[in-house]
């Protein structure tokens, strides 16, 4: 399956993503304020440093220059004084510095933290429709990638940016203080800084973005073919995939290219800026010094502020170039978290404890999208403890059913009721607690063989685990793992399909739910395996009322009706018997599978 390039995502409102994810950081403005006043703080002892040295110059320059190398008991001790104070300032800025660099890494952590919890419940509770639209990689991209830029960005680009802002100012009035013609100087030849930097910032914004997504994309790819690694080996579809990534990392490649360029180029130029700065301060500080203007502390002074100066300006083109991704990458995650969720329930009330398990639907009809209707009318009378069969080619819209029975989408028109209570007036939890589900896909996750069968089934017992295993087979085979019911599962063990298949029917078993839903269980072992499991499976479904979707309708000989779904309608229903003497759909489906035999 090879997906299409995705066309390239437009630069997004710089200030609306912004205004959100500070928005998103008003529970940390406190500490937030605290750090920038420390800062600021420390900034303003950086600017003031320099003076001190023009001082300190200006009684060397006095003592060995003028007095011929004469110490003077009056200007030692000045010296010696300023050299102490310039000492213990440095040392509070030391100490600011590391204190707001402590208070930003704390809550920069803090809010991706939170950040990703929100994402992680925002999961639980988006409709699947937003999932059928989007890929497994560009949400975890999402998850992973984005919010790290934010908690990066947080941690250091606001914080250098402001140091940046004040130290530029600071810096700006300290030289216009000292002598305003030399200022004048210094500042004519950064502007030439300021207009490359504007130049460059425009042209990044929309590679940051595209860089992010493309991203996600890459993510989504590597996904996608790893989770189906053995399928593109057997194909040998190796070099079709390869192209694929190769176009992807292409795209990659050249947003990061493009991205990573222009905001390179800023340091360079404000390298360029800062040195015909320094010539400009040497030619003119020179002249007024010759001409009484000024003393050498001056021009020791201004030599340091030139440096300050102009290092904010690359300082604050590197935060803009960083602010720019950061806002890509809100877009991203705000995007996400502003999905609308499912609809509320707060308003329900009504609540289904003891099941039958009588299920009747009502003339139910539904659509992915409106314009275009996969149920049509469909109607049916389940009883109790019944096993429903749903037969029908790809695309009938069996599991669509399941879907709408379990409320994972809402039916357009109809209803469907349990116990004669419509699902519509009971929570989605509620329902997802009456249900109890066997998949194709056995889900199990990197954990104990017990943590994968009471899985969020607090305060079961060892005893009851036992027995639910017990008794449709699968305890002997677990007792011989290595570890028995503590043997780690993971991508590495040794664990065939089918014995994974057991163990996802000894969750359904020991949750004990009224409701069962058997959503192709068997298709994807061999026939001794399917027999094995079809006898755990008819153990598990004894007294529920369950529902069973197969391709392999030797499976379903046994059930109490038997639904034949063709294009959203129930074309057919009753027992396997029935269903061939009528010699209808059914019957053709029936005599396909068996034709050879």
């Amino acid at each position: 399956m090879i997906k299409q390039k995705t066309p390239a995502q437009k630069p997004k409102n710089f200030k609306r993503a912004w205004g959100k994810l500070l928005r998103f950081c008003r529970p940390h403005r406190a500490a937030i304020w605290i750090a920038l006043t420390f800062v600021v703080a420390s900034t303003v002892i950086r600017v003031i440093g320099p003076t001190i040295l023009s001082d300190i110059a200006e009684y060397a320059f006095y003592m060995f220059a003028i007095r011929g190398y004469t110490p003077v008991s009056g200007i030692m001790a000045d010296i010696v004084g300023l050299s102490i104070l310039l000492v213990v300032l440095y040392a509070i800025m030391f100490v600011l510095q590391y204190i707001q660099q402590f208070i930003m890494a704390t809550v920069s952590q803090r809010i991706s933290k939170r950040m990703r919890k929100d994402i992680s419940g925002k999961i639980n509770k988006l409709p699947l429709q937003y999932y059928d639209k989007r890929s497994t990689g560009d949400i975890l991209s999402r998850i992973t990638n984005d919010t790290d830029t934010l908690a990066q960005s947080l941690n250091n680009s606001i914080i250098n940016l402001i140091a940046a802002v004040v130290l530029l100012l600071g810096s700006m009035i300290m030289m216009f203080t000292l002598n305003w013609i030399m200022a004048i100087t210094a500042v004519v030849t950064s502007i030439i800084g300021f207009f490359a930097m504007g130049l460059i910032v425009g042209r990044t914004q929309k590679h940051f973005v595209n860089l992010q997504k493309q991203l996600g994309t890459i993510n989504s790819h590597v996904e996608e073919y790893y989770g189906a690694y053995n399928v593109v080996r057997v194909s040998n579809a190796g070099s079709q995939v390869n192209k694929v990534f190769e176009k992807y990392s292409y795209d990659l490649y050249q947003s990061a290219w493009k991205s990573q360029f222009y905001s390179g180029l800023m340091q360079p130029i404000m390298g360029f800026v800062s040195n015909i700065s320094y010539v400009g301060i040497v030619l003119v500080g020179g002249y007024l010094l010759f001409s009484g203007y000024v003393g050498v502390g001056i021009i020791a002074a201004f030599l340091i502020y030139v440096r300050l100066f102009t290092e904010p300006l690359s300082t604050i083109a590197s935060a803009a170039t960083s602010l720019q991704s950061t806002a890509a990458a809100s877009e991203r995650v705000f995007e996400f978290l502003d999905q609308p969720n499912m609809p509320c329930e707060d308003h329900i009330f009504k609540k289904l404890n003891k099941v039958y398990g009588n299920i009747d639907f009502e003339n139910v009809q539904f659509g992915y999208r409106k314009n275009k209707i996969v149920i049509n009318g469909f109607s049916a009378n389940i009883k109790q403890g019944s096993k429903v069969a749903i037969v029908g080619p790809t695309g009938a819209g069996k599991t669509t059913m399941v879907n709408l029975l379990m409320r994972f989408y809402d039916v357009n028109a109809g209803d469907i009721k349990i116990d004669g209570t419509s699902i519509a007036e009971l929570k989605r939890q509620n329902i997802h607690d009456l249900f109890a589900m066997v998949l194709q896909e056995t889900w199990l996750f990197e954990g104990t063989v017990r943590e994968n069968i009471v899985y969020n089934m607090p305060g079961i017992t060892d005893e009851q685990l036992h027995d639910a295993c017990a008794s449709i087979g699968v305890d002997h085979f677990i007792r011989t793992l290595p570890h028995g019911y503590d043997t780690i599962i993971d991508e590495q063990s040794k664990i065939s399909e089918g014995q994974r298949q057991l163990i996802t029917i000894a969750r359904a078993m020991l949750k004990n739910a009224p409701l069962l839903i058997l959503d192709e269980a068997t298709s994807s072992v061999d026939t001794r395996t399917e027999a094995i499991i079809q006898e755990a499976m008819d153990k598990l479904t004894s007294g529920r009322t369950s529902f069973v979707i197969a391709h392999r309708l030797s499976t379903i000989k046994n059930a109490d009706v038997i639904l034949v779904m063709r294009g959203g309608d129930i074309v057919e229903q009753g027992t396997h018997r029935e269903l061939l003497d009528k010699n209808g759909f059914y019957a053709e489906l029936y005599n396909s599978q068996f034709a050879t035999q």
